[in-house]
């Protein structure tokens, strides 16, 4: 299940949002001026973007009382909504001139909510964090990772002994952060790939050097 969600609700929102971008922009735009020099952030961007400024707080206390489950059900929830955003905008509807303001209004809180949402996420997914980052036009290492680095016995240097370790004072903080217009956005590959039963159990068994097959009669 979580598998499924992963690809048909995260993976797909990251891929359209970056691919919506890239293909009408290149950039991240700036949201619309609107008409007269108005704000042209309707209501319904709002109410996304206040939706995921609220799961921080959701989120960040469920993994401090160990509720990972919970938080990530809340994340999830939060991928539906912005998944929801789209249906209800339509951004892949507005092709005229005179809807490009709303077009860049409604790709920038998109791609905001996305941004936003990685954070949310990176707790469960970091590896595919980084990946998310890079796809937004980030740069660098998003969710520092730890390293097995081997040191040496400050009492006796003759010996040494693997420590785990890490870069941990880029750590991104445990809020919304502005996505920066004007930074590029390329054409995505996929971030997830789903993979069957029999493939996860084909690489366990690569990882672990088992035998494809094993005969029942030599294991008897």
């Amino acid at each position: 299940r979580n598998n499924s969600e992963l690809v048909a609700g995260w993976g797909n929102l990251v891929n359209r949002t970056a691919a919506m971008i890239a293909k009408s922009f290149g950039e991240i735009p700036r949201a619309g001026a609107g008409p007269q020099g108005r704000n042209a952030v309707e209501p319904v961007d709002e109410e996304l973007l206040a939706t995921v400024r609220g799961a921080f707080a959701t989120v960040g206390g469920n993994l401090e009382r160990h509720r990972q489950k919970a938080a990530l059900a809340e994340v999830m929830r939060v991928v539906g909504e912005a998944n929801a955003y789209v249906s209800k905008t339509e951004p892949f509807k507005l092709k005229g001139d005179d809807q490009r303001e709303r077009l860049a209004t409604v790709l920038h809180t998109l791609v905001q909510a996305v941004s936003d949402i990685n954070t949310l996420i990176s707790p469960f997914l970091p590896h595919a964090a980084n990946r998310v980052h890079a796809v937004l036009g980030g740069e660098g290492e998003f969710m520092p990772m730890p390293r097995l680095d081997v040191v040496r016995d400050l009492d006796d240097e003759s010996r040494s002994y693997p420590v785990i370790t890490g870069e941990y004072t880029a750590t991104p903080r445990w809020e919304p952060r502005p996505v920066v217009p004007g930074t590029p956005i390329k054409k995505p590959t996929g971030v997830f790939t789903k993979l069957d039963a029999d493939t996860v159990i084909e690489a366990e068994r690569a990882r672990l050097s088992e035998p494809a097959t094993t005969d029942p009669a030599q294991s008897a």
